[in-house]
C-alpha cells in the first residue's frame, strides 16, 4: 500500500526529532566526559602528579648532627663520629627473610641481630628504614653496594653517632644517649617523629638527657627515586635539618681528671664551686665508668660488673647522694644561734663527753670532753656537746630555716639525673611522714647532722660557698648555648648578720690553721693558698651502750659498710674565698684522715690551675705528697679537637 504524502512527511518529522534528540544527548555525553578530562587534567593536576610520583619518590627524614658539649675552654666532651650501617625499608624489599639471609652472607650479622632487625622490621611502618647493623667497616659497604641489584630495599647509609672523648671523667656529668625506647615514647605526648627511627639515639642521663631539647635539632628530609625493585636510583632533592644547640659548660676538664684520679679506689664525691658566680668547676663521682660502651651497646658481663660492684659507679653520689653531713653541719646550728640571740660569741659550754637528756646520755666524740669551749673553740675542736646545748636552746625551726638559706633541704636545678633535695627536717615534717611527734633528742641529734639530716655533696659546696661570700650563690653548670650566656649564679645577700657570718668563718680557719684544729695537718702553708673548712664523720650504725663500755670499735676493725662516712667541706683562700669544695668518702671513716687530704689537693688544684705545688704542703708532707701525685692516673693534657659536626 503506497503511502500517502502525509504519511510520508510525518515520519521524516519523527526521523529528524529523534536524531536531534540523540544528538543532543551525544554532545552532552562528550561536554560532561571533556569538563571531567579538563578538571583532571588541569586543575586537580597537581594531586594527580603527586599520586604518580609517590610510585617512585620516597621520602626520608635525615638526622639532625646532635649538639657538641665543651667545657669551660672549649675542650670536647662530647662530640659525633661517622657511622657506617646498614638499613632496610620493608615496603621495598617484598621477601625480608630472604634478604637478611642475603645480607649475612655479605657482612658479618649475628643470629640474634637478624632476630633483632625481624622483629624490629615487623612492628615498624613498612615505610620506616629499619638499622640492621652499625658501626661497619668501609670494605663491609662497599661489599653490600656492589651487591645492591641482589638486595632489594637494602641500603648502606652513613650517618653520625656519639662518642665521649674524655671518657670516664665526664660520665656522671654529661651521661650518655641510647637508643629510643618504648618507655620513652610513652613519656611523651606528641613525639618528635625523628623518635620513631629506629635506634635513633637520645639522650639517657645526665646533661645529654636534661638538654635533650637543645641538643637533638630538627630534622631534614630528602626525597629519593627508587626503581620496581626498591632500588635506589637517585637522590632528587635534600633539606637539611637543624643541627642541635652546642653547650659549653662551667667545668674545667682538667681539675674533673684530676678530682676522679684523685679519688681512685675510693666510692666518694666531690664538688667544686665558684663563691663568686656559683659556676661548678668540678663534680666528680667515683668510681665511674665509660659512657662509650652503652652507646655502643655495653655486654652483659659488663654491665653486670657495674652494677655488681659495692662502690655504685653508676650512681652520681654529687647529687644523688644523700648523707648525714656530721659536723659539717654545726656551722648552721651556730648560725641559727647567734642569730636567733640565744648565744653569744664568748659564752661557754662545759663539756664533760656527753650531755643528759631525759635520761639518755647524747656523747660528744671525745670521750673525755673538751672542757669549757666558746663558738670558735666549738669550731676548732668539733666539740658535740657545745652544740647539744646550743641547739637545746634555739630549737629545731631555726636551725631548719637557716639551713634552707644555706641551700640545705633545697633541689638545686642543675641539668643531672635524679637530683636529690636532702632533708632539713622539722616538727611538721615528722608529724607528716612519720606520725609521730618532735622530741628534744631529735633537736640535738640534727644539731650535728645527725638524726633525720641529709645533705648532698653538691649541697655542702653550695652551704660553703654561701657561707664565704655571704650571698645565696646558686650552682650553675651550663654556661652558655650556642655562644649565649647563661644566667650568673651570683645571688643576693642571705640577710645574715655579716658579723656573725665572720665569727664561723674564723672558727673554720682555725680547724685548719691553728694546731688544735681538727684539720691541721691538712692545712696549707702558702698564705696565699691558706683553707679555712670543717671537718665531718657521720655514723652510719649505732653504738650501743655496751659498746662504748667496751670500748667503741675502730673504724677499721669493722666491715667496709659499717664504717663512718667521712666529709669535708673548706673555702679558699681565707682572706678572699674564690673556691668552696666539699668531699664525701663513703664508708672512709674520719673526715680528718680521709677526706681533709683530698679536698686540700683539689682546692690547691683549682687555685693553681695546674698540678698543685709542694712549696703548698708543710714541708715534712712534700715527699709523700710528691710520691702520691706520681701515681695519679691522669689523663695527658691534649689541645681541644675538632669532634665534628660531619654532615655525611
Amino acid at each position: 500500500m503506497r503511502r500517502t504524502p502525509k504519511d510520508t512527511e510525518e515520519s521524516a518529522r519523527r526521523i529528524s526529532r529523534r536524531g536531534v534528540i540523540l544528538g543532543g544527548t551525544q554532545l552532552a555525553v562528550m561536554g560532561i566526559l571533556a569538563f571531567r578530562m579538563r578538571f583532571m587534567q588541569v586543575e586537580r593536576a597537581d594531586q594527580f602528579r603527586l599520586l604518580a610520583e609517590e610510585n617512585r619518590i620516597n621520602i626520608r627524614l635525615i638526622p639532625p648532627a646532635r649538639g657538641l658539649i665543651f667545657d669551660r675552654y672549649g675542650v670536647p666532651l662530647a662530640g659525633n663520629e661517622q657511622n657506617y650501617r646498614i638499613v632496610v625499608v620493608r615496603e621495598d624489599t617484598g621477601d625480608v627473610d630472604e634478604a637478611l639471609a642475603k645480607l649475612a652472607r655479605i657482612v658479618p650479622l649475628e643470629p640474634d641481630e637478624i632476630e633483632r632487625a625481624r622483629k624490629e622490621i615487623a612492628r615498624r611502618s613498612p615505610f620506616v628504614p629499619v638499622t640492621v647493623v652499625d658501626r661497619l667497616s668501609w670494605d663491609d659497604v662497599a661489599q653490600v653496594a656492589v651487591n645492591a641489584p641482589a638486595l632489594p630495599g637494602v641500603t648502606p647509609e652513613v650517618g653520625l653517632s656519639r662518642v665521649y672523648p674524655l671518657g670516664s671523667d665526664f660520665a656522671h656529668i654529661v651521661g650518655y644517649v641510647g637508643p629510643v625506647s618504648d618507655y620513652d615514647l610513652s613519656k611523651l605526648e606528641d613525639p618528635d617523629p625523628l623518635l620513631q627511627i629506629p635506634r635513633f639515639q637520645i639522650g639517657k642521663t645526665g646533661v645529654e638527657a636534661k638538654m635533650e631539647g637543645d641538643l637533638r635539632g630538627k630534622a631534614g628530609t630528602k626525597r629519593i627515586e627508587v626503581n620496581a625493585v626498591g632500588r635506589v636510583i637517585r637522590e632528587l632533592d635534600r633539606i637539611d635539618g637543624q643541627p642541635g644547640s652546642d653547650l659549653q659548660l662551667t667545668v674545667d676538664a682538667g681539675l674533673q681528671n684530676f678530682m676522679e684520679a684523685r679519688m681512685a679506689g675510693e666510692s666518694a664525691a666531690a664538688v667544686v664551686v665558684d663563691t663568686i658566680d656559683g659556676d661548678v668547676l668540678g663534680i666528680a663521682s667515683a668510681p665511674s665508668f665509660d659512657p662509650n660502651k652503652f652507646v655502643r651497646g655495653i655486654s652483659l658481663a659488663d654491665y653486670r660488673a657495674l652494677t655488681e660492684n659495692p662502690y655504685r659507679p653508676l650512681a652520681n653520689k654529687t647529687v644523688q647522694g644523700a648523707y648525714p653531713p656530721g659536723s659539717t653541719f654545726k656551722m648552721v646550728t651556730a648560725l641559727a644561734a647567734l642569730e636567733a640571740g640565744v648565744l653569744s660569741p664568748e659564752e661557754t659550754v662545759w663539756c664533760p663527753g656527753f650531755k643528759e637528756v631525759g635520761g639518755r646520755r647524747f656523747h660528744c666524740w671525745r670521750r673525755g670532753g673538751h672542757g669549757h669551749v666558746n663558738l670558735h673553740e666549738s669550731l676548732q675542736q668539733s666539740c658535740d656537746v657545745f652544740y647539744y646545748d646550743v641547739a637545746e636552746r634555739v630549737g629545731i625551726e631555726k636551725i631548719t630555716e637557716v639551713a634552707n638559706r644555706l641551700g640545705l633541704g633545697i633541689r638545686h636545678d642543675l641539668p643531672l639525673s635524679a637530683v636529690s633535695q636532702g632533708l632539713t627536717p622539722n616538727k611538721a615534717w615528722k608529724r607528716a611522714y612519720r606520725d609521730a611527734e618532735w622530741v628534744v633528742g631529735d633537736t640535738l641529734n640534727a644539731a650535728i647532722g645527725q638524726g633525720f639530716v641529709l645533705a648532698s655533696p653538691l649541697q655542702l659546696a653550695v652551704m660553703t660557698a654561701r657561707i664565704a661570700s655571704g650571698r645565696s650563690v646558686t650552682p650553675r653548670l651550663v654556661k652558655s648555648i650556642d655562644g649565649i650566656e647563661q644566667p650568673s649564679g651570683a645571688g643576693d645577700p642571705l640577710g645574715l648578720s655579716p658579723v656573725h657570718l665572720a665569727r664561723i668563718r674564723r672558727g673554720m680557719d682555725a680547724v685548719s690553721n691553728s694546731r688544735r684544729g681538727t684539720a691541721y695537718r691538712s692545712r696549707v702553708v702558702d698564705p696565699g693558698l691558706a683553707m679555712a673548712g670543717k671537718t665531718g664523720t657521720s655514723q652510719v650504725r649505732s653504738i650501743t651502750a655496751a659498746e662504748r663500755a667496751a670500748g667503741v670499735f675502730r673504724n677499721e676493725d669493722l666491715p667496709w659498710e659499717r664504717r663512718d662516712h667521712a666529709l669535708f667541706v673548706c673555702f679558699a683562700p681565707v682572706e678572699a674565698p674564690r673556691i668552696a669544695v666539699s668531699v664525701v668518702v663513703e664508708h672512709g671513716g674520719g673526715g680528718s684522715t680521709a677526706a681533709a687530704p683530698i679536698a686540700r689537693d683539689i682546692a690547691l688544684r683549682a687555685l693553681h690551675g695546674d698540678l698543685p705545688p709542694l712549696s703548698a704542703y708543710p714541708e715534712r708532707q712534700r715527699w709523700e705528697v710528691e710520691e702520691r701525685f706520681d701515681k695519679l692516673p691522669l689523663r695527658p693534657s691534649e689541645p681541644p679537637k675538632n669532634t665534628g659536626r660531619s654532615r655525611a
